[in-house]
C-alpha cells in the first residue's frame, strides 16, 4: 500500500470510530445546527434543485433540511446506486420521505417504482456526505468513487458542491488525487467554510 493509501486508511478508520461513538443527542443537535447554517447562508441564494444524502452510520443527519427544503418548494433529489454498475449512482426527485427503502449497503434510497428519475434536472446544488475534508474542500469517503464518478459527468459541471460534516471531521491537508473534484464549500455545526478556487 503506497503512503497517500496508508494514511487515508489510517484516517477513515479514525474518524469513523470517532463518528460513530456520537451519542443520538449530540448527532440531533449538531445535525440541526449545520443545517441551519447552511440553509440560511445568503450564498446559497433560492435553489430550485438540491441534492442531499440520507445520512448512514451517524453522518449528519438531512431529514430536517430535506423537510425545509420541501417546504420551500425546492425540488430534492436523493442518490441510488445503480444496479449492476458499481461505483455509480442515479439520482431521483423524490417528494416525501416515505418513497425511499433500503438499498446497497444499507442506505436509505429511492424507490424507483414511486420516484421520478432527474434525467433532465441537474442540481444547482449538492450536499455531500463524507468521512473528512480537507480546508481546500477536498473529500476523503469510503473509497467507491461514487461522488468523483457522478461530479465527473458534464452535466453536473455547474453544481455547487457542499460537504456537510461534524466539526472534528474537517482536517488541514489530505491526499488528493488528479480526479478528485473538491468541495466549494464546507458547512459544520461551528461554520459555514467557502473556499476560494
Amino acid at each position: 500500500m503506497n503512503p497517500a493509501a496508508s494514511q487515508k486508511k489510517a484516517l477513515r478508520a479514525r474518524l469513523l470510530s470517532q463518528r460513530g461513538s456520537l451519542d443520538p443527542a449530540t448527532v440531533r443537535q449538531d445535525s440541526a445546527m449545520a443545517a441551519r447554517r447552511l440553509l440560511d447562508d445568503p450564498r446559497l441564494g433560492a435553489p430550485h434543485c438540491v441534492l442531499l444524502y440520507l445520512p448512514v452510520k451517524n453522518e449528519p443527519d438531512t431529514r430536517d433540511m430535506f423537510a425545509e427544503l420541501s417546504r420551500r418548494g425546492t425540488t430534492v433529489l436523493l442518490p441510488r446506486c445503480r444496479d449492476g454498475e458499481a461505483g455509480e449512482l442515479d439520482l431521483y426527485g423524490v417528494d416525501d420521505l416515505a418513497q425511499v427503502c433500503p438499498g446497497r449497503f444499507g442506505i436509505l434510497e429511492p424507490d424507483p417504482g414511486r420516484c421520478r428519475p432527474a434525467l433532465d434536472m441537474p442540481p444547482e446544488v449538492a450536499v455531500v456526505p463524507g468521512v473528512a475534508f480537507d480546508r481546500r474542500g477536498f473529500r476523503l469517503g469510503f473509497g467507491g468513487g461514487y461522488y468523483d464518478r457522478l461530479f465527473a459527468r458534464p452535466e453536473m459541471a455547474r453544481t455547487l458542491r457542499i460537504g456537510l460534516a461534524y466539526d472534528f471531521q474537517v482536517v488541514d491537508r489530505l491526499p488528493a488525487e488528479a480526479w478528485d473534484k473538491p468541495m466549494h464549500a464546507l458547512c459544520t455545526p461551528k461554520e459555514m467554510t467557502w473556499i476560494s478556487p
